[in-house]
């Protein structure tokens, strides 16, 4: 049975907030955490002290919520490709993989989401073999930084129209079990399942066992609830793979306001938990 209390949603949803404020409000609302996306607090990571860090979480821990990890990870600077032809592109990529699980560590998260489809789109010329290669000789670094910080970086699957590499859970799955990491894993996000040819349940019970975070949104890009997703036969099948992670809200049509979307899916997803 899911937990009421793995609830967590993304920051970047409350353009212009300030974290202490979107903390508080999340927490308001009965969020148990908040995903932060790096690039609403610092343009480099890397320029966030240990004092600005420990500021970050104790917003999170006085309004009463966590820091559940970090997505959205290679937005800024500018530079990075973790598929390049361009190898110093390819070791910028792989080393502020690392800086972000650090942080993710210092701010007492769990998880990184690595989504980043324009950092890893597959250039001309450039076959699915070299591009994999390359992904995983980018990933070890960040793999070792995270098992030192206790943080899981979870490969995402993105849809075709985003991205033209690892557009399917079976392929990162492949990638995952190739690797054989215990600090690499997947995500699962109803968004992306929604655009591969099989039922989202379905793909939850096939991959559920390798995943360590969930976004709920809907295929419309709204948030749980706010489309034609039904999320009962979802929640049945987390439940059966016994799914203990965060389900965490990430939307990208951001209408009609922050508040009424964090409101309306909480309410959404508990109503579902407690009818099951």
């Amino acid at each position: 049975m899911l937990d009421s209390n793995c609830f967590a949603i993304c920051n970047e949803l409350f353009e212009g907030w300030a974290f202490t404020r979107v903390c508080q409000f999340a927490a308001e609302v009965g969020y148990g955490a908040v995903e932060l996306a790096p690039f609403t607090v610092a343009d480099d990571i890397r320029d966030l002290s240990l004092a600005d860090r420990s500021r970050l979480r104790m917003d999170a821990d006085r309004a009463g919520v966590s820091i559940v990890g970090l997505h959205w990870l290679l937005v800024k600077p500018a530079g990075m490709r973790l598929i390049s032809t361009d190898a110093a592109e390819r070791e910028f990529a792989s080393r502020y993989l690392a800086d972000l699980a650090r942080l993710c560590g210092d701010l007492g998260g769990k998880v990184i989401i690595l989504g980043s489809p324009k950092q890893r789109q597959r250039p001309p010329g450039v076959s699915y073999d070299q591009a994999v290669q390359w992904l995983r000789s980018t990933l070890e670094p960040a793999a070792a930084a995270a098992t030192s910080q206790g943080v899981t970086l979870c490969l995402e699957p993105l849809p075709a129209e985003d991205t033209n590499f690892l557009n399917t859970l079976q392929e990162v799955a492949a990638i995952v079990r190739a690797i054989d990491h215990p600090a690499i894993r997947l995500i699962l996000d109803v968004k992306s399942m929604g655009a591969e040819n099989r039922p989202v349940p379905e793909l939850v019970r096939t991959y559920g066992g390798l995943a360590a975070h969930f976004h709920a949104n809907d295929t419309n890009r709204r948030g749980p609830g706010d489309g034609d997703t039904d999320y009962t036969p979802i929640f049945t099948a987390l439940s059966e793979i016994g799914y203990k992670g965060a389900i965490s809200v990430e939307v990208f049509d951001y209408t009609p306001d922050p508040e009424t979307i964090a409101r309306r899916s909480l309410t959404y997803m508990k109503q579902i938990i407690g009818s099951g």
